[in-house]
C-alpha cells in the first residue's frame, strides 16, 4: 500500500481527532453551575467570559459557530445552566438561540406584601437567594416593588430581582402621570396613601371612598388613625389595639401624628393606587369595617362611635 493510500485512508481519521479536540469540553468544565449572559453583551465577549469560566477552550472556533447559526443576533441574554459536560458546538447552539437549561421559578408578590415579605417569598421559591443583600437595596423602596407574579431565573442575583421590581413599578404607572398631576399630590403622597388603602379594603369602590375620607381628613388636619399602619410598626397584626399600641411613637403612626405616615406601609396594587388618584367624594369622615369585612361609614363622630357599638360588639 502506498503512502498516498494510506493518508487519504487516515485523512477522515485525522479530521475527526482534530475535530474533536477543537470541540471537546475543557477538563475543568464548571458541570452544575450557572453562566450568566448579560444583556448587551458582545459575541467577543461572551466568548472570552465563557473561556475565563472553563465552559470552552477557543473563543474564536466559538464566535464562528455562533455567526452561522445566528448571523446577526450573537447569543441571547441569560441563565444558562449545564448539567453536563458541553462540547464547543452544543455550547454555541445553545447561545444562539436561547436554550438556558433553567426551570424559572415563578414568584407571586401579593398587593400589600412589604418589601421584606417579598424577599422572603422569593428565598422560599429561591432558597440560595442573598436575602440579606435583597433587603440592603430595597431599604428605601417601600411600596415602589410592584406586586406581581415574577419568573426567576434561581441564579438571580438581589440587584436584578430588585431592578425587576422596581421596573415593573416605573412601566406599570407610567401612564398615570396625568391623573398624579391632576391630583395635586406628589407621587409619594399617592403611594403612601395607596398602600393605606390597600390594607384598609379590599373592594375597589370602598378604597375609593375611603380614600376620599381619609383625603378630607387630611384637608381638615385631622388625624387619619388608620389601624392598618400598626403591623408595620410593632410587627404583629392585631384586631384590638391597646392604648400602649395607640401610643407608640412612630412617624407612622396616624393615631399620634397627623397627615400622611411617614412612608408607604406595604406595597400597593394598581387598583389601590388609582383608588389613590381617584376618591370618591362623601360627607363622611368615619369608617370602620366589621368582622364580617363590611365597611360602616358616618359623617360625624357620634354616629362613628353607634357604629362602633352596633358592629363591633
Amino acid at each position: 500500500m502506498s503512502r498516498r493510500t494510506i493518508f487519504y485512508f487516515s485523512l477522515p481519521f485525522i479530521l475527526t481527532a482534530v475535530l474533536w479536540f477543537t470541540l471537546r469540553a475543557p477538563s475543568a468544565f464548571p458541570v452544575g453551575e450557572t453562566i450568566k449572559i448579560p444583556k448587551g453583551i458582545t459575541l467577543s465577549e461572551a466568548g472570552e467570559k465563557l473561556k475565563e469560566n472553563n465552559i470552552i477552550g477557543r473563543d474564536f472556533i466559538f464566535k464562528v459557530l455562533v455567526w452561522l447559526q445566528s448571523p446577526r443576533a450573537g447569543v441571547i441574554a441569560g441563565d444558562y445552566l449545564f448539567t453536563t459536560r458541553t462540547n464547543l458546538w452544543s455550547v454555541a447552539k445553545r447561545l444562539a438561540r436561547g436554550d438556558f437549561g433553567i426551570e424559572y421559578r415563578r414568584v407571586t408578590i401579593p398587593e400589600g406584601a412589604t418589601a421584606i415579605e417579598a424577599g422572603l417569598l422569593i428565598t422560599k421559591a429561591i432558597p440560595k437567594f442573598d436575602r440579606k443583600t435583597f433587603n440592603q437595596l430595597i431599604k428605601d423602596s417601600e411600596g415602589y416593588l410592584f406586586p406581581d407574579t415574577y419568573f426567576f431565573s434561581p441564579a438571580i442575583t438581589p440587584a436584578e430581582a430588585f431592578a425587576t421590581m422596581r421596573g415593573n413599578f416605573e412601566e406599570k404607572t407610567n401612564g398615570l402621570a396625568p391623573l398624579i398631576v391632576r391630583s395635586g399630590h406628589s407621587l409619594e403622597e399617592i403611594i403612601i396613601m395607596a398602600s393605606l388603602l390597600e390594607e384598609e379594603a379590599k373592594n375597589p369602590e370602598q378604597r375609593r371612598v375611603i380614600s376620599g375620607i381619609l383625603w378630607r381628613r387630611i384637608a381638615e388636619e385631622m388625624p387619619l388613625q388608620v389601624d392598618a399602619v400598626f403591623p408595620y410598626i410593632i410587627g404583629r397584626n392585631t384586631f384590638q389595639l391597646t392604648r400602649a399600641d395607640l401610643a407608640t411613637d412612630s412617624p407612622y403612626n396616624t393615631y399620634k401624628y397627623a397627615g400622611l405616615p411617614a412612608g408607604p406601609i406595604s406595597n400597593p396594587g394598581l387598583d389601590a393606587i388609582i383608588a389613590a388618584l381617584e376618591p370618591i367624594e362623601s360627607d363622611y369622615l368615619f369608617y370602620l369595617s366589621d368582622l364580617s369585612g363590611k365597611m360602616h361609614y358616618a359623617a360625624n363622630f357620634d354616629d362613628h362611635v353607634a357604629n362602633k357599638r352596633k358592629y363591633l360588639r
